[in-house]
């Protein structure tokens, strides 16, 4: 791996675990050539806002397969493949070279093993099992505002949150249960596919986890974090995989747009026939083989490269 993770350090922890090596991401086009030259790289992914989109097609001319992990947009990136893991994606490509929707969507090991053979049932509870998290870092600070709406649902829940910062936990700490509630605060954890395993709902940003909750087939509520998520937001929401909150600026902003974000958790919360109908949606939509097609189809353009080049 070339790049960093640095203040992820689950992240870190998970190449670790794989025995991944590594190294500083190189910064410019020329830079990233020599480097693929220098460590034999066959294939090459790339997956960054920052990197110059030059790189790409760089690299593709020094015979090196690229595959492009894009969000909606190119940049401009002249790669072997593209891969938009978002729903109903329309991005535009040269004939044969996207990858598209969620039936591509990548998941690690982890997800897989916890998937379950079937979309949740209708089984009232009590007191519902919440899980709330919103990325490695939770960079926009999600966590106590959306906390604050599902205690103000009054609502009897269990809930767990992950703060994605120190600063984070000391604010979440700070917030009141009312009676029949419970709020446990956790750094970030690994153990996220077991968590979200065993929630009733699952509240979380609209970024790449949200193949991840639809292969495990969890009810899920969605708020629209950053602009780059707005878009496979709304078709994730109009196509009932899971429930829309908003987008967080919004819900910052204005308390009529946190008060219908509350009454859309309530009616979840409430509702066990409302759950198992996003479970059912969701489940169906991604069924967690993304990852062997996009090596099927990387390993498919290397091998037509190499036939090329012979």
């Amino acid at each position: 791996m070339f790049g960093t993770v640095a203040g992820v350090d689950w992240a870190a922890d998970q190449l670790a675990a794989r025995g991944i090596p590594r190294h500083p991401g190189p910064e410019t086009p020329e830079e990233l050539v020599e480097t693929v030259r220098r460590h034999e790289v066959d294939v090459l992914v790339l997956d960054s806002y920052e990197l110059d989109p030059a790189a790409a097609g760089a690299v593709r001319a020094a015979a090196v397969v690229t595959l492009a992990i894009v969000d909606g947009d190119t940049r401009g990136q002249d790669a072997d493949l593209y891969l938009d893991q978002n729903f109903d994606t329309d991005l535009v490509v040269p004939a044969g070279r996207l990858l598209a929707g969620s039936a591509y969507a990548l998941l690690r090991g982890e997800v897989l093993a916890a998937r379950p053979a079937a979309a949740r049932p209708a089984v009232p509870v009590d007191r519902p099992t919440v899980l709330a998290f919103f990325g490695g870092t939770d960079a926009a600070g999600a966590a106590p505002l959306l906390t604050e709406v599902l205690l103000s649902t009054g609502r009897p829940m269990a809930l767990t949150v992950v703060a994605g910062r120190p600063d984070l936990a000391d604010r979440l700490a700070r917030l009141v249960p009312a009676p029949g509630q419970t709020l446990t605060v956790l750094p970030p954890t690994g153990r996220l596919p077991d968590l979200i395993a065993a929630a009733d709902l699952v509240v979380s940003a609209a970024g790449t986890s949200t193949w991840e909750l639809c292969c495990l087939g969890a009810p899920s509520a969605l708020v629209c974090v950053v602009d780059n998520q707005r878009e496979s937001y709304h078709r994730v929401v109009a196509a009932g995989l899971a429930a829309g909150l908003g987008d967080l600026p919004t819900l910052v902003a204005d308390p009529t747009a946190r008060a219908a974000a509350a009454r859309t958790l309530d009616a979840l919360l409430g509702s066990a026939q409302h759950r198992a109908a996003l479970s059912q949606r969701a489940w169906s939509a991604v069924d967690g083989r993304g990852r062997a097609r996009v090596v099927d189809a990387v390993l498919d353009t290397l091998r037509r490269s190499v036939e090329r080049l012979c």
